[in-house]
C-alpha cells in the first residue's frame, strides 16, 4: 500500500506500461487460472478412476462370495487393471499433461509477466479492485494492512 491508500507497488503497474498490455496479461492469467482448474479435474479424473479399480476388487469377491465365478473372473479379466486409454492408466495421463502443456504455459505466462510487467501479478484485478472500491468504507480497503480498515479509525 502507499499513502494514497491504492494498491502496495507488487499490485502497480510499472511505468510506461500500457492499457492493453495489462489487459493482455490479465486475458493470459485468466486462461492460466482455466488450465489450472482444468488441471485439478485431470486429478479428480485420475483418483476417481483410480478408486474404482480398487473397487473392482471389492465386486469381484463379492460376485464369488455370491457364486458367480465366471462374473467375477470377466471384471477381473477384462476391467481390473485395465489401460483408460491404449498403453495409459490415469497417471500416465496426468504427467504427459503436466510435461506437454501445464508446465511449459505456466513457465511462459512467468515469462510474460516477467519480461512485460518487471513480474507483477494480478495488475488487471488490482486495478480492478480500484475501480470498484468505495473511498472511506471499512469494507473496501486496498489490502489488509490499509488503516482505514482498522476499527476507529
Amino acid at each position: 500500500m502507499n499513502d494514497d491508500g491504492g494498491p502496495d507497488r507488487a499490485h502497480r503497474r510499472p511505468k510506461g506500461m500500457s492499457d492493453a498490455t495489462v489487459e493482455a496479461l490479465g486475458s493470459l492469467s485468466k486462461a492460466l487460472e482455466t488450465v489450472e482448474r482444468a488441471r485439478g479435474h485431470l486429478y479428480s479424473f485420475h483418483q476417481l478412476t483410480g478408486g474404482a479399480d480398487l473397487e473392482l476388487d471389492t465386486a469381484v469377491e463379492q460376485l464369488r462370495d455370491a457364486g458367480h465365478g465366471e462374473w467375477a473372473d470377466r471384471v477381473q479379466r477384462e476391467i481390473v487393471g485395465r489401460n483408460v486409454i491404449p498403453g495409459h492408466w490415469t497417471f500416465q495421463i496426468v504427467e504427459a499433461y503436466n510435461a506437454t502443456y501445464y508446465e511449459p504455459f505456466r513457465a511462459l505466462e512467468r515469462q510474460a509477466r516477467d519480461d512485460l510487467a518487471q513480474g507483477r501479478d494480478h495488475l488487471f484485478e488490482a486495478e480492478m479492485k480500484e475501480s470498484r472500491r468505495t473511498p472511506g468504507h471499512p469494507q473496501h480497503t486496498a489490502g489488509p494492512d490499509d488503516p482505514a480498515g482498522q476499527p476507529g479509525t
